[in-house]
């Protein structure tokens, strides 16, 4: 096409946008063999409302390495999922609605939301707005979903668009969802075969627990928050009355669940306690005094209680010293109820530990705690006041009150016992930056547990499983019902096993299903072979996976990218991809995190109207692998500069007739040389995954290239010194620029697409990346000419600096410019010394050897 009178940025992102689909620009090309075909394992963005900045910034930096991979011959895999199922999503929907999931209701096929809201305004329905503090709607788990996977979708179409607009090259036709049927099959299927290889089981026993989302958390999801607290110091009495023993908590709520006392066995303090008992204050139950070597004399008082369960240390030690459970905190993290007198309820006073639990019964630990401390005050037992203190805490990500340990039944995948295979896995990675692996590593050998992979929710991939149910109508849970492979997915609420009736469901000698449903990294974590067709496509399979690439950020290696290493090692006996790219976070201007949980995320879409998606994307790739990068406007305001100097540079360039021949001229040689080491530099840089540092070099060597070369350059373009120096100055300009549009389109994709459909015929993406061959080709090798390059960009400094020192601009014409240089860069200059007279608007040029200094004569109307 021909090139533009005026052009411009405005309109780009959708036009180009259009064609890209039309043409199938990003389509991939099964037909490959796997040593051509570059497969990108793409984070599947949680749906749960609108994507923010750091998505975008993270996101661009796996598109430059798939355009990248693309220019340079490789058939580039690169679908695009959505993770669309588990508690985000949930939460999302509770909130957008006003709702809530109540199981034991039944479906109502005519449910309808009044004022329903329109998700497109983001905004949520009028009715959840207005409800304020109401109570929400329950409604059937089948409605509940329905709202789920209406919400998702509409999202996911309005993720779509924000990714095209950015400019994403991914392969449209290959999306997929994580709740989706594909996704559904891919994780029952590989959990079926864990169940068989023995490393999936189900046990009860004590669990992470969110008190709010009434569901078990894995320890990868948590985070410590810090929390206002009190230390406060209570007194068990001695059994025998022989004295007593001071201990210090935070927890006092949880004296009723003690069941025993701990100090480290080399305390001499409590030598003589080991093995005698104490009684409890309030509850009169007596408990052993142990030793364990995880008790830290330099905590509080030294000695500790051990309680079921106030943190994971206690379920240490109730494991490894063999306690018994006394059990108060319910799923919904209040207190419940109590016998006190009753087996493993024993105690001194019955009626006097009854009157004090009856009056915790119901309360959250955090009223419990304040009523129990109330209690001590009236028994003696508290020494002194509560002392104030911040602590780290422990929270689900995603939660809002703190975390407690329920015992509840739940399905785990074995990594204990497999810790050093995982390890030697991710060492078969490269990692970039490398110093990621030690983080992998330090997460692996950090683990206390197995993997809990099953949550007490609605919206996710059900386990398919049943249990039997005895005559007695007890649950047989040591024998579980599957069904076969061939039946995936299933539902096992509404499927029924093999051998069974529907209508035996909840019957004595019939069956129940699992009522639980993946966690939603026991999903995600099985990308790779979803994406890959693993048991669907073979031959897609066989040419995708091991994948080559899992681009993610580096706050998630300890969940996303640990749990696929572990789902492919148990499935696949390999690692799941080659390489990790790790992304860094997005800051705010208070150099924290940018999340929606935190509420200072910037929503990406009116940057990338304001700036071009190119500006934008252009700041997104000045963040290297690994490096947490500020959010900045001025770095989108470069971006576009940028982009605008390409569209100028390149209607100079490519407008009208140019005399096409030999590279002749010194300073066109040496340009082109200095560009064929720029594509080496670049190409090695990206090659290793370094965008940030490919782009600070083209960029450099873009604008020496405008400021310098073209300046330089452009009177013998226009014919001044004859046809032949024109015609080496054109062909020389034109090569550059078709280079330098193919080592920036990476980065900068709608307007280097656009230049090049002025002179080329299809995408610059499918154009092959430049080589230091191409470009040797025209221009030869020649010392000389290289150094006349650089001192030319030298004189023209200096005489530049000159001009402004005199006050005159920098394109003033003057009547003369007396140069005094070195020998060697006089001699050089002597091969360009016209380019440099006309660059610098000189009727006269004087080159002198000498100390370096410039002497300049106006003419007589600026003198």
């Amino acid at each position: 096409m021909p090139v533009p009178e005026k052009p411009a940025l405005e309109g780009l992102e959708d036009a180009l946008s259009a064609r890209w689909e039309r043409d199938g620009t990003y389509r991939f090309d099964r037909s490959k063999p796997r040593d051509q075909v570059y497969a990108i394992d793409t984070p599947p963005p949680t749906v749960s409302g609108s994507l923010h900045v750091g998505h975008v910034f993270s996101y661009t930096h796996t598109d430059i390495v798939a355009r990248f991979q693309r220019m340079r011959g490789k058939e580039v895999f690169y679908p695009m999922g959505w993770d669309d199922n588990g508690l985000p999503t949930e939460r999302r929907v509770q909130n957008y609605f006003g709702v809530r999931c109540d199981p034991s209701l039944p479906y109502d096929p005519n449910f309808r939301l009044p004022d329903e809201a329109d998700p497109s305004t983001g905004s949520g329905s009028p009715r959840a707005k207005s409800r304020g503090e109401k109570q929400p709607i329950s409604v059937s788990r089948p409605n509940f979903i329905e709202l789920c996977v209406k919400l998702t979708v509409e999202d996911e179409q309005l993720f779509e668009h924000l990714w095209r607009y950015l400019g994403l090259s991914v392969d449209w036709s290959m999306t997929y969802a994580t709740i989706a049927p594909p996704a559904q099959r891919v994780s029952q299927m590989m959990f079926l075969r864990l169940l068989q290889k023995k490393l999936a089981y189900q046990v009860e026993a004590p669990t992470l627990w969110d008190v709010d989302f009434r569901t078990a958390v894995a320890q990868a999801e948590l985070e410590d928050r810090e929390q206002p607290g009190a230390y406060h110091r209570i007194h068990f009495s001695q059994a025998g009355g022989s004295g007593v023993v001071a201990i210090e908590t935070t927890r006092p709520e949880l004296i009723p669940a003690c069941v025993a006392l701990v100090a480290h066995p080399d305390d001499a303090r409590y030598q003589s306690l080991f093995g005698t008992e104490v009684i409890t204050p309030i509850f009169g139950v007596r408990v052993p005094v142990l030793a364990h070597a995880l008790a830290d004399p330099e905590k509080g008082s030294g000695i500790a209680m051990i309680c079921t369960f106030g943190d994971t240390t206690d379920v240490t030690w109730w494991r490894e010293l063999k306690l018994p459970v006394r059990a108060i905190v319910q799923p919904d993290g209040t207190l419940g109820r109590v016998t006190w007198g009753d087996r493993g309820w024993e105690c001194a006073d019955v009626a006097r530990a009854q009157q004090a639990y009856d009056q915790l019964v119901g309360l959250s630990a955090k009223k419990a705690q304040v009523k129990v401390v109330e209690l001590l005050r009236e028994s003696g037992d508290l020494q002194g006041e509560p002392k104030p203190i911040t602590h780290n805490v422990k929270f689900y990500e995603k939660g809002d009150r703190p975390l407690e340990i329920v015992t509840s039944r739940q399905w785990f995948f074995k990594t204990i016992d497999y810790r050093d295979q995982l390890i030697a896995r991710g060492r078969e990675i490269a990692w970039h930056p490398a110093y990621m692996q030690a983080r992998y590593e330090n997460w692996v050998n950090g683990l206390n547990g197995d993997w809990c992979v099953s949550r007490q929710r609605f919206f996710g991939v059900p386990f398919p499983v049943w249990y039997p149910l005895l005559a007695d109508g007890t649950t047989d849970y040591h024998q579980p019902l599957v069904p076969a492979e061939s039946r995936l997915p299933i539902d096992p609420s509404t499927d029924v096993p093999d051998g069974y009736t529907a209508d035996q469901r909840g019957q004595p000698g019939g069956f129940i299903a699992d009522p639980d449903v993946m966690d939603t990294w026991a999903t995600s974590s099985v990308s790779p072979q979803l994406v890959s067709q693993w048991q669907t496509d073979a031959d897609i399979f066989a040419r995708t996976f091991p994948m080559d690439l899992r681009p993610q950020a580096h706050d998630i290696i300890r969940t996303w990218l640990f749990s696929s290493v572990v789902r492919a090692h148990f499935e696949n006996d390999s690692v799941p991809w080659t390489h990790a790219a790790i992304s860094g976070w997005v800051l705010d201007p208070d150099r924290k995190k940018m999340s929606k949980s935190k509420g200072n995320v910037v929503t990406p879409l009116g940057l990338l109207q304001e700036y071009g998606s190119d500006g934008v994307r252009y700041w997104a790739a000045r963040g290297g692998p690994g490096v947490d990068t500020a959010f900045d406007v001025g770095q989108m305001k470069i971006g576009r500069k940028l982009a605008m100097k390409v569209l100028n540079v390149s209607k100079f360039v490519l407008a009208g007739e140019q005399p096409v021949g030999t590279v002749t001229e010194a300073l066109d040689r040496g340009m082109l040389q200095n560009l064929a080491n720029l594509v080496d530099e670049a190409t090695e840089e990206l090659s290793d995954y370094e965008y940030a540092r490919a782009l600070a070099k083209i960029e450099s060597f873009f604008w020496d290239f405008c400021d310098n070369y073209v300046e330089a350059a452009k009177s013998r373009r226009y014919g001044d010194f004859g046809v032949d120096a024109a015609a080496s100055a054109s062909t020389a300009m034109r090569l550059a620029l078709s280079v330098l549009l193919r080592l920036l389109a990476p980065y900068l994709s709608f307007v280097c697409e656009e230049v090049w459909s002025w002179s080329n015929a299809g995408s610059v993406h499918r154009a092959q990346w430049p080589t230091r061959e191409d470009l040797i080709a025209v221009s030869g090798t020649d010392d000389a000419a290289q150094r006349s390059v650089f001192h030319l960009t030298e004189a023209l400094n200096a005489i530049r600096k000159a001009k402004t020192d005199r006050k005159v601009s920098v394109g003033t014409p003057v009547r003369e410019v007396i140069y005094f240089a070195g020998d060697e860069a006089a001699r050089s200059l002597a091969l360009v010394e016209r380019d440099l007279k006309a660059a610098c608007r000189a009727d006269g040029l004087v080159l002198k050897t000498g100390e370096p200094r410039v002497e300049i004569t106006l003419k007589p109307a600026e003198a």
